[in-house]
């Protein structure tokens, strides 16, 4: 299991032009089990047709565009600014964590100087991407195995509006069973952190999720906390376990799925 507690500060920098705006939500989310994003940079030719379907994508992922003219017709000019760029980061020592979305081999000198710093290197790129700036990163995320947090299957695909309803404000079993994208970031949540019998500890579900997703909030679907959301889907095993000595319990939680 990877290592989800970790408080890592991450900086993101993607290779617009070696790179596919699809996959970038899933890497983000793969990304955040790891710590927090602190930077997410873009770099590319934002003039060029060939990037014209990105705008939407870097709008809704609150991902910075660097903007780098092409000098010569069929050279990528935007590695050389992405390289400078994370040297400058390098030496602010504000970073533990750098991810490169990327799947040219130019940036293996980059990840190696990086480890070389006893910075931690993520590099995310497609299955084509040459062994050699594979192997000169911490981990390599091929983007393939990716997918996004909301295509689980569950039991409805019919999604509904997380609006509070009347009464105490809070959504009925099926309205919650019935929100296909809720359910999915619940339990990949659980998944992702679960140890070998499913039980994955309540406080660290809660931490990724907001990590995933910072503006989620238990309470727009009218219940005060992620436990008390969990339990309402009835779609959760909810177990309390006395914490050492002291009289405070830690909640775990378990997929009944599983």
């Amino acid at each position: 299991m990877k290592d989800l507690h970790s408080e890592k500060k991450i900086a993101v920098l993607i290779d617009a032009e070696n790179a596919q705006y699809s996959v970038l939500a899933a890497v983000l989310s793969e990304l955040a089990k790891h710590g927090h994003i602190i930077v997410k940079k873009a770099y590319g030719d934002w003039s060029s047709a060939h990037l014209k379907n990105w705008k939407e994508t870097l709008n809704e992922l609150a991902i910075n565009p660097v903007q780098q003219f092409s000098y010569t017709q069929g050279k990528n000019s935007s590695d050389a600014a992405m390289i400078i760029d994370a040297m400058d980061l390098l030496y602010s020592n504000k970073f533990d964590a750098f991810a490169l979305v990327s799947s040219d081999s130019d940036f293996t000198k980059l990840a190696s100087r990086l480890k070389e710093s006893q910075i931690y290197v993520f590099g995310v790129g497609e299955n084509k991407t040459p062994l050699a700036f594979r192997n000169a990163c911490d981990d390599f995320i091929h983007t393939e195995v990716l997918r996004a947090p909301e295509v689980d299957e569950v039991t409805s695909t019919t999604p509904a509006k997380p609006q509070s309803k009347a009464g105490d404000g809070k959504r009925s079993k099926r309205d919650l069973c019935c929100d296909t994208r809720l359910i999915n970031i619940l339990r990949n949540s659980v998944r992702d952190i679960a140890d070998e019998d499913g039980w994955a500890h309540m406080g660290a579900c809660g931490a990724l999720i907001k990590r995933q997703y910072p503006d989620f909030d238990s309470r727009t679907y009218g219940f005060p906390s992620f436990t008390k959301l969990y339990e309402a889907t009835e779609l959760f095993e909810i177990e309390k376990r006395k914490s050492g000595s002291t009289r405070l319990s830690d909640v775990y939680v378990k997929d009944k799925r599983a």
